[in-house]
């Protein structure tokens, strides 16, 4: 416990109790607060003395209770940063793998092929939404949150927060890679394929992430929400995904996923189809939905959307 906390200590009358003063000695109301050497009485003004070793363990006691108390209750509704930790965690192990294909496969020529670049993003997020999916719904991807709020399972106020948290797990992947391999962060972006327009980019995207969302909309749903499977099914449709559209637009699906890079190496020459698209897919995504399972907002597709934190549920009587 460093002098610093405890000189700026101000201690509730009560909360460590006779190690440092009887208590008959403080007012009603009054406050015992740690400066230099001495407990005070803020009302009467009367010393305290803490230099025995009893007073210390009790100031040590109380600085660990306020320290612990802001990570008690984790349901509480203002532990919204452990949501957005995650989302930064997450987004930065899946760039990663995303974009550290490319880059690894530029600084260290015929080790890592197509086949695996693609699939590996598909086993980080499956491992991801298993270590973390409970505390933040495991998103990585602003167009999955956009997805899950229109779908009535996430709340609108909580989009943004979770959109700049992934952006900046991006960069922070995208700055890392960059700076261990020693070679440009735009060989992990994504850019349509020199034989192909932007067009026919954004197509791809857009056919990709629909498929996405379907699945993980899909995985989120009352009858068909089967936990470890659902992680499986997203996981290994990313690969799926990635193995036979990645040559065109390169299976982004994901606007922070090539946002990272981008920023890292200062080229958004062709980024509007890498949040055109995904956005798009993610919509008609919603609305597929909608036709298959009706409303959204309920039990299962909420708590898959926020975790296990603080659940909000729009639709209570929906499983």
């Amino acid at each position: 416990m460093s002098y610093l906390l405890y000189e700026a200590m101000a201690v509730p009358a009560g909360d460590i109790g006779t190690r440092t003063a009887e208590p008959e000695t403080l007012r009603p109301g009054g406050r015992l607060t740690w400066n230099r050497g001495c407990v005070v009485d803020d009302q009467s003004g009367v010393n305290k003395t803490a230099a025995d070793s009893s007073s210390l363990e009790g100031l040590a006691e109380y600085a660990t209770d306020r320290v612990m108390s802001i990570f008690a209750d984790f349901r509480d509704p203002s532990q919204e940063w452990r949501r957005l930790f995650s989302e930064v965690l997450g987004t930065f192990f899946l760039v990663l793998v995303a974009a550290g294909g490319g880059m690894m496969g530029q600084a260290f020529p015929n080790t890592i092929s197509r086949t695996a670049a693609v699939v590996a993003p598909g086993l980080m997020v499956l491992a991801i939404i298993l270590f973390m999916g409970k505390v933040s719904g495991a998103h990585l991807n602003p167009a999955v949150s956009i997805a899950f709020a229109l779908r009535g399972n996430f709340p609108w106020p909580r989009v943004p927060g979770y959109i700049l948290a992934q952006l900046g797990g991006a960069v922070l992947g995208a700055w890392f890679l960059q700076a261990v391999i020693h070679v440009s962060a735009s060989y992990g972006a994504n850019y349509p394929a020199a034989s192909y327009s932007s067009a026919d980019a954004f197509a791809m995207e857009t056919i990709l992430t629909l498929g996405l969302v379907s699945v993980i909309l899909g995985t989120a749903s009352g009858a068909q929400n089967l936990g470890v499977f659902g992680a499986l099914g997203v996981g290994g449709y990313i690969a799926l995904a990635g193995l036979w559209g990645s040559p065109i637009s390169g299976a982004s699906m994901n606007p922070a996923r090539t946002f990272g890079p981008d920023l890292v190496s200062a080229n958004f020459t062709t980024y509007w189809v890498y949040i055109a698209g995904p956005l798009l897919g993610a919509a008609v995504a919603v609305g597929i939905a909608f036709v298959l399972r009706g409303r959204g907002g309920g039990q299962a597709g909420s708590a898959a959307a926020q975790g296990a934190l603080f659940t909000q549920v729009r639709h209570p009587e929906q499983t």
